[in-house]
């Protein structure tokens, strides 16, 4: 009995001793953080500013969301860059302007570049700005000056008055892989040299409105007043800019956005030789391909940018890209979303010649276009593309003509027809809906509605079709499915 006894207690001590020596392991096996933030702690800062604006309309003093407040993000989520979601002026009364002026102070990070004093951050956290003050870890507060930006890009270059500050290394985001430990340094709420970590979620994310920025996903620790600091990989180099978060919320919900250093140093470098980033240029509009939009343009399965509006006198124009063409390669670059031909073309050189490669009734066309610079948002907003009523009982449509003056006021010349009435059926199955200009259907361009009718007519039965319409100042395509019968 004593025995048996013996013998267990040598079995219970020896899967204690196994479990302690794994759980030693496994302990050793993870990073030790402590001396990479020794090392860089110092080369990070805090950069608060000043903006001059409108107290906004019904809100009570000391309620206002100012711009660049790092709640400012969450609000403007929700309701726009106005922070409201009327579409009213900062007085609350359509296009009013009043509202008295005050000083607001906003919060954000930055790194130090170099000995010198060159300081990089996002262009978000200095936008607008009237004092930029940057807080060393030494607790002086020096004053700051914009030596350049990109908008688009979301990076701003600083320079501060200091010789001899610690800088960071800078690392290549292009040698970073999914899964690798990555650690976080900034001021979130505040907070001055706050450490997070976490692990690389994914590369090359494309967000909305984010066209020019393969960003790297995180679940590091990220909140507001972390935009603009660095993201660092275990060797102590920069890798990222931390510059946005996913969230519901306002705080951290484990999506984290980085700007990859490869990116910044780019446009610093541009910026510091140039004193303006330059970029490449199509000149088209592109809407993505799920999978019925692939059976409509005869396409084995989903994949590339499909054109929805050729700009006039744009090189794709020039070149003879169409409308309804689908991109799926440009050079040697595999287009396999539309969010991944805007940062192509974008890191092309102006004048380069690129073999172009699209989808065009079902056939591969290879187009060689001339890269042009990449217009200001202002100019690219200026840029256009190239009565009576039917109704249409296949497709559970009504349509007119277009008058001159709607023509004239939706930048369209020789085609489009708009959508007045819509009953139950295919139309309205694929989405669209009264008010939309119908401007394609299948690789017909639409003129009239009685040219229209034809086509319908014609559309064979049980299959799927594409339709590219106008809707406000968008475009977009939208897969219908054929009835049968006529």
């Amino acid at each position: 009995m004593h025995r048996c006894r013996y013998q267990q207690l040598i079995v219970w001590l020896t899967v204690l001793a196994g479990y302690l020596f794994t759980g030693q392991v496994i302990a050793r096996d993870l990073p030790d953080f402590t001396k990479l933030v020794e090392e860089n702690n110092a080369a990070v800062v805090n950069i608060s500013t000043t903006q001059r604006v409108k107290r906004r309309f019904g809100m009570p003093p000391g309620m206002e969301i100012p711009e660049g407040h790092p709640w400012n993000d969450l609000f403007r989520r929700f309701f726009g860059d106005g922070g409201r979601g009327d579409g009213q002026g900062d007085d609350g009364h359509e296009g009013g302007d009043g509202g008295d002026e005050f000083d607001t102070q906003s919060l954000g990070s930055g790194f130090v570049l170099d000995k010198d004093g060159h300081v990089l951050t996002n262009y978000h956290v200095v936008r607008d700005a009237t004092e930029i003050i940057v807080r060393l870890q030494d607790r002086r507060d020096l004053k700051a000056k914009v030596v350049g930006y990109d908008e688009r890009s979301d990076i701003a270059l600083l320079k501060i008055d200091a010789k001899n500050l610690p800088a960071v290394k800078i690392g290549k985001s292009s040698e970073i892989k999914v899964g690798e430990w990555v650690m976080a340094i900034g001021s979130p709420y505040g907070f001055d040299h706050s450490v997070s970590v976490g692990v690389v979620s994914a590369l090359g994310r494309n967000l909305p409105s984010e066209s020019y920025v393969p960003f790297i996903q995180t679940d590091v620790a990220i909140n507001p007043g972390n935009s603009g600091g660095p993201l660092f990989n275990l060797n102590g180099e920069v890798v990222g800019i931390n510059a946005q978060i996913y969230s519901r919320t306002g705080g951290f919900m484990g999506l984290s956005f980085a700007i990859p250093i490869d990116v910044a140093m780019d446009v610093i470098t541009q910026i510091k030789t140039k004193g303006r980033v330059i970029r490449g240029w199509l000149g088209i509009r592109i809407h993505d391909v799920n999978r019925d939009l692939a059976e409509s343009f005869k396409m084995k399965k989903p994949m590339g940018a499909a054109v929805v509006e050729v700009l006039q006198n744009s090189p794709a124009e020039k070149a003879g890209i169409q409308t309804g063409d689908v991109v799926v390669k440009f050079g040697k670059i595999k287009i396999h979303n539309s969010a991944d031909l805007p940062l192509a073309v974008g890191q092309t050189p102006v004048g380069s010649v690129v073999d172009v490669q699209v989808i065009r009734e079902g056939k591969p066309v290879t187009i060689a276009v001339t890269i042009e610079e990449l217009p200001k948002e202002e100019e690219l907003a200026k840029q256009e593309s190239r009565p009576g009523k039917i109704k249409t009982d296949r497709l559970g449509l009504s349509v007119k003509n277009l008058t001159p003056e709607e023509r004239n006021r939706l930048g369209l010349d020789k085609f489009g027809i708009r959508v007045t009435g819509i009953d139950k059926g295919a139309a309205r199955n694929a989405g669209i809906a009264p008010g939309d200009v119908i401007l394609k259907i299948g690789s017909k361009d639409v003129k009239d509605t009685r040219q229209f009718h034809a086509l319908v007519k014609k559309l064979p039965a049980g299959k799927t079709v594409s339709v590219l319409i106008q809707r406000g100042e968008s475009r977009t395509f939208l897969a219908l499915k054929v009835p049968d019968g006529k």
